[in-house]
């Protein structure tokens, strides 16, 4: 997926490249009142664009950022709910208990002293 970003970058770059060469011609542009300012067309058109993504771009990070929050703030909510509604781990059984309801726990070393001397 990185190869085709990164080609798809390429092909912008090199698509703005022949439009910049085949369009580098000066342009006069009146701003307000008597300033007049001359500049390149490829710079006056990439400039223009610019400016009009900049409002959006703005716009995409305030939201990124806001549902980044919210994510972060459920998450934070979800271990508090999931660590207040755990139960309590099972009481390990007594030393002493029997295993097996009063059988003798066939894994248990054998501790009589009951065998030949």
């Amino acid at each position: 997926m990185q190869f085709l970003r990164t080609a798809f970058w390429v092909v912008i770059a090199v698509g703005l490249a022949f439009f910049c060469m085949a369009n580098y011609v000066p342009v006069t542009v009146r701003l307000w009142g008597d300033i007049v300012m001359e500049t390149k067309l490829p710079v006056l058109l990439i400039g223009a664009f610019l400016l009009g993504a900049l409002p959006f771009w703005i716009m995409a990070r305030a939201t990124r950022w806001r549902l980044k929050r919210r994510l972060d703030s459920t998450q934070k909510a979800l271990v508090v709910a999931t660590a207040a509604a755990a139960p309590p781990p099972p009481a390990s059984p007594l030393p002493d208990a029997p295993a097996l309801g009063g059988l003798p726990d066939p894994l248990a070393p054998n501790t009589s002293t009951t065998g030949p001397a």
